[in-house]
């Protein structure tokens, strides 16, 4: 199996099955055939990650139109993601993953350092999902969320022209 850490462009992207907001299982396995974000974030209700999550909302219908799932991953409960979707009117599907077993594979449950202190946390990142279940492309340290999700979309738009 690859590593989190050796993911790259070509590989197949690490599986998962995971519920949604509204606790609806969501596989990788039964999105084949159509591109695929996963966007994971730290948390739910935060400055950074609320931008994110409406940037592609509001980004939504142009990825459905070209064939394209966008789904958001973190660590917080069902319950968390349903009353955050429910208070920002976000239309992404937002999948949990508190066993971080989808999180850990895709790279993003690093050691991180704030006011010196080191500890593991979710970094914020994203892969682009081929139709074949192969990585497109990828951001394994999104800086500034304003502005990624668009990026996401010119990437995705230059892979299906």
């Amino acid at each position: 199996m690859t590593t989190a850490t050796s993911l790259a462009v070509g590989d197949m992207a690490p599986e998962f099955d995971l519920p949604d907001a509204g606790g609806v299982r969501v596989s990788l396995t039964a999105l084949r055939g159509q591109w695929v974000v996963v966007y994971i974030y730290p948390k739910d209700n935060t400055s950074g990650c609320t931008a994110e999550a409406l940037e592609f909302t509001a980004l939504l219908p142009q990825f459905q139109a070209l064939g394209c799932q966008v789904l958001g991953v973190s660590k917080d409960s069902v319950a968390s993601h349903a009353k955050f979707a429910a208070k920002h009117a976000l239309g992404v599907r937002l999948l949990a993953d508190e066993s971080l077993q989808c999180i850990s594979a895709y790279g993003a449950w690093q050691e991180k350092a704030m006011y010196g202190k080191k500890s593991m946390g979710v970094v914020r990142s994203t892969t682009l999902i081929d139709p074949q279940g192969r990585i497109a492309q990828r951001w394994p340290k999104v800086g500034k969320a304003a502005g990624h999700a668009q990026n996401v979309l010119e990437t995705l738009q230059k892979l299906v022209e």
